[in-house]
Protein backbone atom coordinates (compact mmCIF):
# COMPACT_ATOMS: atom_id res chain seq x y z
CA UNK A 1 0.00 0.00 0.00
CA UNK A 2 2.97 2.43 0.72
CA UNK A 3 4.56 1.72 -2.78
CA UNK A 4 0.92 2.02 -4.51
CA UNK A 5 0.92 5.69 -1.93
CA UNK A 6 4.05 6.66 -3.36
CA UNK A 7 3.38 5.69 -7.09
CA UNK A 8 0.11 7.64 -7.03
CA UNK A 9 2.20 11.08 -5.60
CA UNK A 10 5.16 10.51 -8.31
CA UNK A 11 2.01 9.97 -11.06
CA UNK A 12 0.98 13.48 -9.58
CA UNK A 13 4.26 15.13 -9.75
CA UNK A 14 4.95 13.93 -13.20
CA UNK A 15 1.79 15.39 -14.15
CA UNK A 16 2.27 19.04 -12.83
CA UNK A 17 5.81 18.64 -14.70
CA UNK A 18 3.93 17.91 -17.74
CA UNK A 19 1.90 20.93 -17.01
CA UNK A 20 -1.21 18.67 -16.43
CA UNK A 21 -3.62 19.95 -14.09
CA UNK A 22 -5.43 17.64 -11.30
CA UNK A 23 -9.01 18.86 -12.41
CA UNK A 24 -8.51 16.99 -15.38
CA UNK A 25 -8.48 13.65 -13.55
CA UNK A 26 -12.61 14.28 -13.61
CA UNK A 27 -12.75 13.85 -17.15
CA UNK A 28 -11.20 11.07 -18.01
CA UNK A 29 -13.34 8.88 -19.66
CA UNK A 30 -12.86 5.58 -17.49
CA UNK A 31 -15.32 2.65 -18.66
CA UNK A 32 -16.52 0.06 -16.55
CA UNK A 33 -14.77 1.59 -12.82
CA UNK A 34 -16.95 -0.82 -11.07
CA UNK A 35 -15.00 -3.53 -12.11
CA UNK A 36 -11.91 -2.69 -10.87
CA UNK A 37 -13.41 -1.11 -7.37
CA UNK A 38 -14.60 -4.91 -7.16
CA UNK A 39 -12.03 -6.64 -8.42
CA UNK A 40 -9.66 -4.63 -5.81
CA UNK A 41 -11.81 -5.58 -2.85
CA UNK A 42 -11.58 -9.35 -3.82
CA UNK A 43 -8.61 -9.01 -2.79
CA UNK A 44 -8.82 -8.46 0.53
CA UNK A 45 -10.76 -11.62 1.26
CA UNK A 46 -8.96 -13.35 4.05
CA UNK A 47 -11.67 -15.86 4.74
CA UNK A 48 -13.89 -18.36 5.60
CA UNK A 49 -11.27 -21.19 4.79
CA UNK A 50 -8.27 -20.77 2.16
CA UNK A 51 -10.53 -22.13 -1.42
CA UNK A 52 -12.78 -18.92 -1.33
CA UNK A 53 -10.24 -16.38 -0.94
CA UNK A 54 -8.40 -17.98 -3.28
CA UNK A 55 -11.07 -18.33 -5.33
CA UNK A 56 -12.07 -14.48 -4.96
CA UNK A 57 -8.21 -13.88 -5.60
CA UNK A 58 -8.75 -15.66 -9.31
CA UNK A 59 -11.92 -13.31 -9.77
CA UNK A 60 -10.30 -10.64 -9.31
CA UNK A 61 -7.90 -10.45 -11.78
CA UNK A 62 -10.77 -11.65 -14.02
CA UNK A 63 -12.32 -8.46 -13.20
CA UNK A 64 -9.21 -6.15 -13.12
CA UNK A 65 -8.16 -7.96 -16.59
CA UNK A 66 -11.58 -6.90 -17.84
CA UNK A 67 -11.26 -3.31 -17.08
CA UNK A 68 -8.13 -2.90 -18.38
CA UNK A 69 -8.74 -4.40 -21.65
CA UNK A 70 -12.11 -2.12 -21.67
CA UNK A 71 -10.08 0.70 -20.94
CA UNK A 72 -6.96 -0.18 -23.11
CA UNK A 73 -7.23 2.79 -25.58
CA UNK A 74 -6.11 5.22 -22.18
CA UNK A 75 -2.38 6.05 -22.43
CA UNK A 76 -0.92 3.46 -19.54
CA UNK A 77 -3.77 0.74 -19.60
CA UNK A 78 -1.59 -1.75 -21.85
CA UNK A 79 1.39 -1.11 -19.27
CA UNK A 80 -1.19 -2.32 -16.45
CA UNK A 81 -2.71 -4.99 -18.35
CA UNK A 82 0.67 -6.74 -18.61
CA UNK A 83 1.11 -6.27 -14.56
CA UNK A 84 -2.01 -8.15 -14.52
CA UNK A 85 -1.39 -10.57 -17.20
CA UNK A 86 2.15 -11.28 -15.28
CA UNK A 87 0.47 -11.32 -11.65
CA UNK A 88 -2.14 -13.73 -12.84
CA UNK A 89 -0.23 -16.47 -14.22
CA UNK A 90 2.26 -16.73 -11.40
CA UNK A 91 -0.47 -16.74 -8.69
CA UNK A 92 -2.78 -19.35 -11.50
CA UNK A 93 0.17 -21.56 -11.63
CA UNK A 94 0.75 -21.80 -7.46
CA UNK A 95 -2.04 -21.18 -6.10
CA UNK A 96 -1.45 -18.20 -5.41
CA UNK A 97 1.92 -15.59 -5.08
CA UNK A 98 5.23 -17.31 -3.94
CA UNK A 99 6.96 -14.71 -2.02
CA UNK A 100 10.95 -14.97 -1.90
CA UNK A 101 12.18 -15.62 2.03
CA UNK A 102 15.25 -13.41 0.68
CA UNK A 103 13.25 -10.17 -0.44
CA UNK A 104 11.05 -10.39 2.68
CA UNK A 105 14.31 -10.27 5.00
CA UNK A 106 15.98 -7.73 2.51
CA UNK A 107 12.61 -5.42 2.83
CA UNK A 108 12.86 -5.44 6.50
CA UNK A 109 9.51 -7.62 7.21
CA UNK A 110 11.59 -10.70 8.39
CA UNK A 111 8.98 -11.06 11.38
CA UNK A 112 6.35 -11.71 8.97
CA UNK A 113 8.23 -14.98 7.87
CA UNK A 114 7.33 -17.70 10.43
CA UNK A 115 3.62 -16.77 9.89
CA UNK A 116 4.42 -17.34 5.99
CA UNK A 117 5.88 -20.49 7.12
CA UNK A 118 3.48 -22.39 9.00
CA UNK A 119 0.09 -20.24 8.05
CA UNK A 120 0.23 -19.05 4.86
CA UNK A 121 -2.38 -16.52 3.32
CA UNK A 122 -4.17 -17.62 0.71
CA UNK A 123 -2.82 -15.14 -1.66
CA UNK A 124 0.54 -15.16 -0.89
CA UNK A 125 3.31 -18.57 0.07
CA UNK A 126 7.02 -19.17 1.13
CA UNK A 127 8.75 -19.77 -2.26
CA UNK A 128 9.88 -23.37 -2.60
CA UNK A 129 11.54 -25.13 -5.71
CA UNK A 130 8.17 -26.78 -6.04
CA UNK A 131 7.12 -23.10 -7.40
CA UNK A 132 6.38 -22.89 -11.12
CA UNK A 133 7.91 -19.17 -12.83
CA UNK A 134 9.30 -18.00 -9.26
CA UNK A 135 11.04 -15.57 -10.50
CA UNK A 136 7.49 -13.59 -11.65
CA UNK A 137 6.49 -13.61 -7.90
CA UNK A 138 7.11 -11.47 -5.15
CA UNK A 139 10.93 -11.72 -5.36
CA UNK A 140 12.01 -7.64 -5.48
CA UNK A 141 12.57 -6.02 -2.09
CA UNK A 142 11.42 -2.30 -1.18
CA UNK A 143 13.54 -1.62 1.96
CA UNK A 144 11.64 0.56 4.28
CA UNK A 145 10.55 2.91 5.48
CA UNK A 146 8.24 1.58 2.24
CA UNK A 147 9.43 -2.16 3.09
CA UNK A 148 7.18 -4.10 0.69
CA UNK A 149 8.05 -7.04 -1.86
CA UNK A 150 6.71 -6.74 -4.92
CA UNK A 151 7.06 -8.74 -8.21
CA UNK A 152 7.52 -7.77 -12.16
CA UNK A 153 3.86 -7.76 -12.64
CA UNK A 154 3.41 -5.08 -9.96
CA UNK A 155 6.15 -2.69 -11.54
CA UNK A 156 4.17 -2.95 -14.63
CA UNK A 157 0.99 -1.82 -12.97
CA UNK A 158 2.78 0.67 -10.76
CA UNK A 159 4.41 2.01 -13.77
CA UNK A 160 0.93 1.92 -15.89
CA UNK A 161 -0.66 3.89 -12.73
CA UNK A 162 1.85 6.55 -13.11
CA UNK A 163 1.19 6.86 -17.09
CA UNK A 164 -2.77 6.99 -17.09
CA UNK A 165 -2.71 9.84 -14.24
CA UNK A 166 0.34 12.09 -15.21
CA UNK A 167 -1.14 11.40 -18.99
CA UNK A 168 -4.95 12.16 -17.79
CA UNK A 169 -3.96 15.41 -15.95
CA UNK A 170 -2.75 16.40 -19.51
CA UNK A 171 -6.61 16.90 -20.72
CA UNK A 172 -7.15 13.35 -21.64
CA UNK A 173 -10.45 14.54 -23.89
CA UNK A 174 -8.06 16.55 -26.07
CA UNK A 175 -10.42 19.88 -24.98
CA UNK A 176 -7.04 22.00 -24.25
CA UNK A 177 -5.97 21.59 -28.11
CA UNK A 178 -9.02 22.37 -29.28
CA UNK A 179 -9.95 25.32 -27.21
CA UNK A 180 -6.52 26.70 -27.47
CA UNK A 181 -6.99 26.20 -31.36
CA UNK A 182 -10.53 27.94 -30.97
CA UNK A 183 -8.66 31.22 -29.10
CA UNK A 184 -5.80 31.16 -32.11
CA UNK A 185 -9.03 31.32 -34.62
CA UNK A 186 -10.81 33.92 -32.62
CA UNK A 187 -7.82 35.62 -32.70
CA UNK A 188 -7.14 36.31 -35.81
CA UNK A 189 -10.41 36.62 -36.97
CA UNK A 190 -10.17 39.79 -34.96
CA UNK A 191 -7.13 40.92 -36.22
CA UNK A 192 -8.42 40.51 -39.70
CA UNK A 193 -11.62 42.49 -38.82
CA UNK A 194 -9.22 45.26 -37.23
CA UNK A 195 -7.07 45.17 -39.97
CA UNK A 196 -10.11 45.29 -42.67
Amino acid sequence: MKLMAFALASSVLVGFALRGRLFNLGRMRLQWMGLAVLGAALQFVTGPGSVFPLACLYVSFVLLTIFAIKNIKIAGFAVILVGIALNFLVIGLNAGMPVSVHALRTSGQGQFLHDLKHDPYPKHHVATSDDTMAFLGDVIPVPPPIAQVISIGDLFTYAGVVVVIAAGMRDPSGRREEEDTAKVREGSREVQHAGG
